[in-house]
């Protein structure tokens, strides 16, 4: 028997990327999937489906109430109970670059309310559903940028830190209820789009990044996939409130 069998997983952000490797995975397990993403997600679930899985994907906004609330009910109308929430959903790749005293307070709003207000939502959301079961494992994204102090993005390392703080806050207030709350903090992963594939500087960044690691290789997507597993399976039953990082071993902690 798969150990997710016959759970139900909703993962945000999951028709891309780190995203998309993470709804593979947990289908790979058994895991009935939801895609919740404003990216179109229907080709990752035909895909999901024609592999023996089952998939839906439900076109949903993260930092809205009501997409959150329609996302649980589609959720539940489809599969009948909500086990798994990975909240991975969150704004970084079109991130303009910029020193924190040129960040804007519009460009703040923009990232805190899928960053930090979306995950929480989507918590907020599904613990009702959870708490019914007796049951749930919420895996929430941060980055090591909470650990690091990367430059030129300060709105992104404040929001990645605040998810570590939902995360311990939820844990304490969820033990009781069988519900674990974890947090995943990679490191730069590579998914890069094609205009970054083009960008003249993207080798020597990738060096330096490689240069700081203690595993001197890229990151991959699959390289986290093996951690949500792991948290959203039985054999993390204990395992709560806690940051795991995943980055060849650039930040230690």
């Amino acid at each position: 028997m798969k150990v997710l069998e016959n759970r139900v997983a909703i993962v945000t952000g999951g028709a891309q990327g780190i995203g998309a490797a993470y709804c593979n995975g947990l289908a790979n397990e058994g895991a009935k999937i939801v895609i919740a993403d404003t990216s179109d997600g229907s080709a990752l679930t035909q895909s999901i489906c024609n592999n023996g899985g089952e998939a839906i994907y439900i076109k949903s906004d993260i930092s809205r109430e009501e997409d959150n609330q329609r996302m649980a009910e589609k959720t539940i109308e489809s599969f009948g109970r909500i086990d798994i929430l990975v909240a991975n959903a969150g704004l970084y790749t079109n991130l303009e670059r910029k020193i924190s005293i040129e960040e804007t307070p519009q460009e703040w709003d923009a990232v805190m309310n899928v960053n930090i207000k979306g995950v929480w939502l989507s918590a907020k959301t599904v613990i009702p559903h959870m708490e019914k079961s007796g049951y749930g494992k919420i895996i929430n994204i941060a980055s090591t940028a909470a650990f690091s102090g990367q430059g030129h993005s300060t709105r992104y390392a404040a929001s990645k830190a605040a998810v570590i703080g939902i995360t311990r806050t939820m844990a304490r207030e969820y033990g009781l209820k069988g519900i674990t709350i974890n947090a995943i903090a990679p490191g730069p992963i590579e998914t890069t789009t094609p205009s970054e594939q083009a960008d003249p500087n993207l080798q020597n960044r990738q060096a330096a990044i490689i240069g700081r690691r203690s595993i001197k290789r890229l990151g991959m997507p699959d390289d986290v996939v093996g951690l949500c597993i792991f948290l959203a399976s039985p054999e993390s039953d204990f395992i709560t409130g806690q940051t795991i990082v995943v980055d060849g071993g650039s930040v230690l902690h």
